[in-house]
């Protein structure tokens, strides 16, 4: 594209700034990062070392003792804040995540979005959900009981490239609100990103001290911080979380865990052709197919297989690409060559073992150095990597179907179970097919976007695709610990000045009164 910025607007004393966002006596190890766009250089970031995250861990801990006597309705202001922040620089914001992750601006907005909407929901269930709430007593009128809400401490972050923004900044939204402090480690790879984000907390409000950001490799930084949280979220591989889940599971400490998915879209008999290709194309190719609710198999019905596969074929042919800064693609590039050599591995095991290529399959350097075209194969078999192993790229597999109940244990024969989409105008048989669905999500005439934007509602993965929820009720009281509070009046609870035999009566004639009375 003629004119096309790969370098954003944002000067380099800015991000000398930002970079001192993290903690300040790092160590002598530095990595310089690369733009996926055009493989430039963007930032060199000095990594955290052991002494670093325990003095990130330490100055958290202070600052949360004083931040959990704040009011929420104080945290809240600080949110809402926040909200009108991110809105007000969603510019600047846009491209750096294009800048340091490629993916095309219509997505790098999206996160901007899920920040906003999630910011608001918070702001405004927070109050009510940590307030104190009234509990039945043992008995009517002389028990009364009530359940508080305390925070657990300083919460550890481990959050991903993929969406470097708005997967870390929705877990420190819900973690604040709820009292804690947290040290957050985002992936090496989009540190600027996160700074920018945590550099909008601090003007919003959020003491500098409470959130800590860590840098470093995964493998060497992240245990640092599952060894000193006291609640662990991590986004990322299954494998890694596996890990994460058994060494915070020696300290006995919760986590939350959102990890990798073999997503399937559904399209049934009776779909409408145009819609369900362009639910198709978005579910296979946002973000280059680096999104865990993405899909990377569509199951077409025999009836209109096809028609389906031709149109969508033609469909990812013409698709947009891009490798710019600013609109204009439909898809970037992917974020390194690590991941475009994954994509071209999985399609050439497939090929070799007997697939059909029916679109794509090769580099397109005449766009982006990390530029993959969009490809589609059919004729895939178990015994190839495309069939259950996550790809995490532009690439989806086509298979046919007619029969429902071998459809539901095809879906269901992955290991993961994070998320679906099925494609019909028939909704009540829709929903149905749903139910027998295993994974944490089911969107129904849309790709992932209804179920993931619709904040009230929880969101997770069942099986291997990992264990907690995101969003609702629970993703704000993750970030709890609940306690309870009985007073006791006038009777005590004990035999006191009665024999035990009395005692005894006494209790066995109350209980019989309760569930005379229907009293739980």
């Amino acid at each position: 594209m003629t004119g096309a910025r790969t370098r954003p607007d944002i000067a380099d004393a800015e991000i000398t700034r930002l970079l001192s966002f993290i903690a300040a006596h790092s160590g002598v190890q530095e990595t310089t990062l690369r733009s996926p766009l055009d493989l430039e250089p963007t930032v060199t970031v000095r990594h955290s070392t052991e002494a670093d995250v325990e003095q990130a861990f330490r100055e958290a801990r202070a600052a949360q003792l004083q931040w959990a006597g704040v009011p929420v309705s104080q945290r809240v202001r600080i949110i809402r804040r926040f909200h009108d922040l991110v809105l007000a620089e969603q510019a600047a914001l846009c491209d750096v995540i294009q800048w340091e992750n490629g993916k095309a601006r219509t997505q790098a907005m999206d996160e901007v979005l899920d920040i906003a909407m999630v910011c608001r929901y918070y702001a405004k269930r927070a109050p009510q959900l940590l307030k104190p709430q009234p509990r039945r007593g043992a008995f009517p009128l002389v028990t009364k009981v009530r359940e508080v809400r305390a925070p657990k401490g300083v919460v550890a972050v481990i959050s991903p490239w993929n969406y470097p923004l708005n997967i870390g900044i929705t877990d420190l939204v819900p973690a604040l609100l709820a009292g804690n402090g947290v040290v957050w480690k985002p992936d090496l790879q989009t540190v600027l990103t996160a700074l920018m984000g945590l550099d909008l907390l601090y003007r919003a409000g959020v003491p500098r001290a409470l959130v800590q950001l860590v840098a470093g490799e995964g493998a060497v930084v992240g245990p640092m911080l599952v060894d000193r949280g006291d609640y662990i979220m991590f986004t990322g591989s299954t494998a890694t979380g596996r890990e994460v889940a058994t060494r915070a599971a020696t300290r006995l400490v919760e986590v939350g865990l959102e990890l990798g998915g073999k997503n399937s879209c559904i399209i049934m008999a009776d779909a409408h052709l145009p819609k369900a290709v362009d639910i198709a194309i978005r579910g296979a190719f946002a973000s280059a197919g680096q999104l865990c609710i993405g899909t990377e198999r569509i199951f077409v019905h025999e009836l209109i297989a096809d028609e389906f596969t031709a149109a969508f074929t033609a469909a990812v042919q013409q698709l947009a690409l891009g490798s710019h800064i600013g609109w204009g693609s439909e898809m970037g590039p992917l974020i390194s060559l690590t991941q475009l050599e994954r994509s071209e591995a999985h399609v050439r095991d497939a090929f070799e073992k007997g697939a059909t290529l029916l679109a794509g399959g090769r580099r397109r350097p005449d766009i982006g150095p990390l530029v993959y075209a969009p490809t589609v194969v059919a004729n895939v078999t178990d015994d190839m990597q495309l069939c259950r192993g996550e790809t995490f790229g532009p690439v989806c597999a086509l298979y046919t179907w007619s029969n429902e109940d071998e459809l539901v244990a095809r879906v269901n024969d992955t290991g993961y179970g994070l998320s679906a989409a099925i494609v019909s105008p028939s909704t009540r048989a829709a929903r149905t097919l749903a139910r027998r669905l295993r994974v944490g999500a089911v969107n129904i005439n849309e790709a992932f976007a209804p179920a993931w934007a619709s904040i009230d509602a929880p969101m997770g993965g069942m099986e291997a695709s990992g264990m907690g929820r995101r969003h609702g009720v629970q993703g704000l009281l993750n970030y709890t610990e609940s306690q309870t509070l009985a007073t006791q009046y006038l009777l005590p609870l004990a035999p006191g000045r009665f024999s035990d035999l009395q005692w005894s009566r006494l209790t066995t004639l109350a209980l019989r009164t309760l569930k005379w009375l229907r009293f739980p």
